[in-house]
């Protein structure tokens, strides 16, 4: 099985809650407890786009696991 890897910067990571359907977050900055990420869409090759009008998000780094609330590992950027 797979490790999932520590939250980075320039990171992919994508929502799990069925609210945020393949919503999807580059990761920007990290800090001691929290990681700063914005809404990206993904070009066909897997390039990051980020997403107009869409704010920057503060997120709890435990909430970087693969749970029905948390987030799961996608790609590096």
């Amino acid at each position: 099985m797979t490790e999932t890897p520590a939250p980075a910067v320039g990171q992919i990571w994508q929502d799990n809650d069925p609210r945020a359907e393949g919503r999807q977050l580059l990761i920007e900055g990290i800090g001691d407890t929290h990681a700063t990420a914005r809404q990206v869409a993904l070009t066909p090759d897997g390039q990051p786009v980020p997403l107009p009008g869409v704010r920057q998000s503060r997120i709890r780094l435990d909430r970087f696991r693969p749970t029905s609330t948390g987030y799961r590992y996608v790609s590096p950027a």
